[in-house]
């Protein structure tokens, strides 16, 4: 069986944390790294996306780069009138 490559790198590797109150937006960052030689596209789904945004959620990260993702968190009020 051959080996699988790892296309991409993430920071933070296993979940994102967002630290309330809860009573106002709370942003959190992700960094997505590309340790390859090629270009890399990806998508960031929530299941959640009443609550939940990704900016940009979609996207290419060229070979050896990275970038910074924002998620969202909306507030209690946003979530009721979405």
């Amino acid at each position: 069986m051959a080996k699988v490559e790892q296309v991409l790198s993430l920071e933070p590797q296993h979940e994102l944390k967002f630290r309330g109150p809860f009573t106002d937006v709370v942003t959190t960052n992700l960094k997505l790294g590309n340790p390859t030689d090629r270009n890399v596209c990806f998508k960031v789904k929530t299941t959640a996306p009443r609550r939940y945004c990704v900016r940009p959620n979609s996207g290419i990260i060229d070979a050896g780069a990275s970038i910074n993702v924002s998620g969202r968190r909306w507030t209690s009020d946003e979530e009721d009138s979405a």
